[in-house]
């Protein structure tokens, strides 16, 4: 099949379009350019583009990233870190946006988690029910430290 080509206009509008669906991060951006095949001079002209035009926002999307994946996937700290340095996010802006995550909300999740997880291990005994229960917590993401201070 031919790939179909388009002016640098239609490009530049599918990447706003790309861009207004739902926060971006540059990276994201970039690999949707690959799409396009195009040369550096029309990607960089594109990313200024967006930026200026407010389109491509590294922070607001951080933060929307950061709000959606704890107060809808629950993902703790850990993994929501990790996944935004996997997008090239800096350490620093992660940091900045993680007051996005209220530590009240935070603390009642991973409680309510730990009750439903835990309460579900049946027929094994306390020491397992306690090892799978932090397992299962530090792979959605939740400091180690955080999970111990439930049990105490």
């Amino acid at each position: 099949m031919e790939k179909k080509s388009f002016t640098f206009d239609e490009i530049k509008l599918k990447l706003v379009n790309y861009c207004v669906y739902q926060d971006r991060c540059h990276a994201e951006v970039e690999q949707k350019m690959r799409e396009f095949m195009l040369i550096d001079e029309a990607k960089d002209e594109i990313i200024l583009y967006l930026l200026k035009e407010n389109y491509l926002n590294e922070e607001r999307f951080t933060r929307s990233y950061i709000r959606g994946k704890f107060y809808i996937k629950h993902w703790g700290r850990n993994k929501i870190k990790m996944n935004l340095k996997q997008k090239q996010i800096s350490e620093k802006l992660i940091s900045i946006c993680f007051d996005e995550i209220y530590e009240p909300d935070y603390e009642k999740t991973l409680k309510k988690m730990f009750e439903d997880y835990y309460s579900k291990q049946l027929g094994i005994k306390e020491y397992q029910k306690k090892a799978k229960t932090i397992k299962y917590l530090m792979g959605k993401g939740f400091e180690y430290e955080k999970i111990n201070d439930i049990f105490e």
